[in-house]
């Protein structure tokens, strides 16, 4: 099932046909195979499946740095990777991308000082550093050497990072991944804040099932493939399921059934 756009107010994110392949030669492998979606805008969109199914190629095929794209991928409006785009979107990376010499500010003055360049946008870039920081809960560790920081905290300057320019779209790949419970919380009520307070589209991406119920929409992928697209209460509807996993599982199985029974035709 695909989440209808209002009328007027086209997807964040769409995709028709989209198919990515790696490798050269005679035999190119496909990684993502023909699949179509639509993300819907100002909403948190969970893209949600098992380690190696391919999420983290679609999120670089989102922000336009994946190569052997094929098909239709429309990105605010414009084709994925457009210049226009980048100002426009923030990407998280599962490895954190800081300089670990520089401390958290510095990372952040540098960053924004390439967002928006220039004296006279100083006292703004200013502005924006502080409330990323303070967005990401780290104004007591400011000053303080990114690689001095614990793994979490260094992917919390990571997303300050992305947020520094107030994105339209902000994609995060498996951004709690390894976070304690309490950090995870809160990470995701800040998710919710900037949807809801800025109009913000959000893509993340994990492979923890209870993190599904936390996304307005789902988007659950398995080898290369959209098994569904839904709301969480609906998914659990449609599958009879008490939690998103279950009903994951049951798609999975179902899948499963049709590839065997199509095999033995």
């Amino acid at each position: 099932m695909m989440n209808k756009q209002a009328d007027g107010d086209p997807a964040a994110v769409h995709a028709h046909g989209l198919t990515v392949r790696r490798g050269t030669g005679r035999t190119p492998r496909t990684v993502i195979a023909d699949i179509a979606f639509d993300v819907p805008r100002g909403r948190i969109t969970g893209l949600l499946g098992p380690s190696g199914c391919g999420k983290s190629t679609l999120l670089r095929a989102v922000v336009g740095t994946q190569a052997h794209v094929t098909g239709t991928l429309d990105v605010l409006g414009r084709p994925a990777g457009h210049p226009e785009l980048r100002s426009r979107i923030g990407y998280v990376t599962q490895a954190p991308s800081v300089y670990d010499d520089l401390t958290v500010r510095q990372n952040l003055d540098y960053f924004a000082a390439i967002l928006d360049p220039g004296r006279a946008a100083a006292a703004r870039r200013a502005d924006a550093v502080d409330r990323a920081i303070t967005d990401v809960d780290l104004t007591t560790r400011a000053g303080a050497l990114a690689g001095n920081l614990s793994g979490g905290q260094r992917s919390r300057v990571s997303l300050a990072v992305a947020l520094l320019g107030a994105p339209e779209l902000l994609v995060l790949d498996e951004p709690t991944v390894g976070l304690d419970p309490v950090l995870r919380r809160d990470l995701w009520n800040l998710f919710h804040d900037i949807a809801a307070t800025r109009g913000a589209t959000i893509l993340v991406s994990s492979h923890v099932m209870d993190e599904a119920e936390r996304c307005h929409d789902l988007l659950l992928m398995r080898e290369g493939r959209i098994l569904a697209q839904d709301t969480p209460e609906a998914l659990r509807a449609r599958t009879h399921s008490a939690t998103v996993e279950e009903g994951f599982l049951r798609l999975v199985d179902e899948a499963n059934t049709l590839a065997a029974r199509e095999q033995t035709r």
